[in-house]
């Protein structure tokens, strides 16, 4: 049962069925073991690194789990700072700030409130995944034993509570200036996280930050439950956020997901603006700061992000996808900024790590300076070429239909497999796509960009029969 909540990046499944109390002592302690470790081999002891930061959301599990997590952290000897009900966001900094061993986070992000689970992060808030700590960490949980394992009081280490709300709003608003600006912003907290930090960070309407005027939606988070699922990425969840942008006449909307990592921005009409698009814009906004700097960018990324970020004299990176490889590419080529189509927007001066506070805070920020409408800014990168966006395919043998695609266009394009297949046929044929496979289903997902919707849609006629029956998934 403990290996099935194992994931790729994190640890998450329905409470109680999967995610229980006592497997939430068993990751404390095979957590501490990993972090107390590695952070002892780091060669920089300090009193410190004997310190786990904890943290959770707001669902109803989480009190209990995220308690039974620092009995079992203490139990193996490591110490516990519990920082409460936060953002994810909140727990890298906190490591940071305190220069932990690491941290874990209490949450299912955007998934369902029944759902609960355990995102963890290493010294310097860097990720844990499979390939760096979580194959460990869910070894040394599997062989811990509550029963067995439970320290006498003189050896468990110690639980201590810390406000870090007041260096945290500082550290945010480092990155928010409107210079005389005055901006209204509907905020859609979906009743996640979002609903405790943005009225600490941003204030609440009639008492926001200066030069901000703030329209709360769906701020209450004290049952647990979603008014909407938190899930910014779906459109159906941010009807709300863009008919109150446009009521309210704002100049920008914004919805969070449920630990608030991730965000969506909506311009003053109303329309979405793609993750990719907004990556683009805001690439320029730090090359006028850091000139020559690195932008990286998930490689399902329009074209146009590479060719901003170029046209501001930066160093484009494309990086693969997921939390764990844009945080690395960030500190490999020390890019100042990095986005995702995920919502996932990273900064170099947020120690590489994403944040939706700060996200919101820049893009304030660069929309007070430009002068100009959200819609107008985003036009000219969105409408320079056509997405499909990302559509699944059902297909058992997803290798074999990677096979197939690779041989299809061998001959007529540029073929990479660093993440996925991407066949780049962009300056010959007008046209490039990417396929990659789920890790947990038989699904591939494929995104295609063209320059015109003619080509777009006779690309997505002949490669779809490739990869399997177009799924809703």
């Amino acid at each position: 049962m403990l290996g099935n909540a194992f994931k790729a990046y994190d640890i998450r499944g329905v409470y109680p069925d999967l995610i229980t109390e006592k497997m939430a002592w068993q990751i404390g302690y095979g957590a501490s073991t990993f972090l107390l470790a590695e952070a002892a081999g780091s060669g920089q002891p300090t009193p410190m690194l004997k310190n786990v930061v904890v943290g959770r959301d707001m669902r109803t599990s989480s009190p209990s789990l995220a308690a039974s997590l620092a009995e079992g952290i203490t139990d193996q000897g490591g110490s516990v700072i519990d920082v409460g009900l936060v953002d994810t966001p909140f727990i890298y900094f906190a490591i940071n700030r305190l220069d932990c061993a690491g941290g874990i986070m209490t949450t299912a992000s955007h998934n369902p409130p029944q759902y609960n689970g355990f995102k963890i992060s290493r010294r310097k808030a860097k990720p844990v995944g499979e390939a760096t700590g979580l194959a460990e960490i869910r070894k040394a949980a599997a062989m811990a034993d509550p029963n067995k394992h439970k320290a006498e009081p003189d050896a468990k280490g110690r639980i201590e509570e810390r406000d870090l709300w007041d260096a945290y709003i500082q550290h945010v608003h480092t990155f928010l200036e409107t210079g005389g600006a005055k901006l209204k912003v509907v905020v859609d907290a979906s009743n996640g996280m979002a609903g405790t930090m943005a009225p600490k960070v941003f204030g609440r309407r009639g008492e926001a930050v200066e030069g901000l005027e703030i329209i709360e939606l769906y701020y209450d988070n004290t049952k647990g439950e979603f008014v909407h699922p938190p899930d910014p990425l779906v459109k159906a969840n941010l009807k709300d956020v863009r008919e109150r942008v446009v009521k309210e006449g704002a100049d920008l909307g914004v919805c969070f997901d449920g630990d608030a990592d991730r965000c969506m921005i909506i311009d003053e009409k109303g329309e979405v603006v793609g993750c990719d698009h907004l990556t683009a814009w805001l690439a320029s906004w730090f090359l006028k700061k850091s000139p020559g700097s690195a932008i990286a960018y998930d490689l399902r990324s329009s074209k146009a992000v590479e060719e901003e970020v170029k046209k501001a004299g930066g160093k484009p990176v494309r990086g693969r996808v997921g939390h764990v490889f844009m945080k690395q590419a960030l500190a490999e080529h020390n890019a100042v900024f990095g986005g995702e189509l995920s919502g996932h927007f990273y900064f170099r001066d947020n120690f590489n790590c994403d944040s939706g506070a700060i996200a919101l805070a820049t893009v304030l920020t660069a929309l007070a300076a430009s002068n100009k409408p959200m819609s107008k800014i985003i036009k000219p990168i969105a409408s320079r070429y056509t997405q499909s966006g990302e559509i699944n395919f059902t297909v058992e043998d997803k290798d074999e239909a990677l096979r197939d695609l690779k041989a299809r266009f061998a001959n007529e394009g540029e073929i990479d497999e660093l993440d996925g297949v991407t066949v780049d046929c962009f300056e010959s044929a007008g046209w490039w796509c990417n396929v990659r496979k789920s890790n947990t289903e038989p699904l591939l997902r494929l995104n295609i960009e063209a320059r015109n919707q003619k080509l777009l849609d006779e690309m997505l006629e002949e490669i779809a029969p490739m990869l399997g029956e177009r799924s809703e998934h």
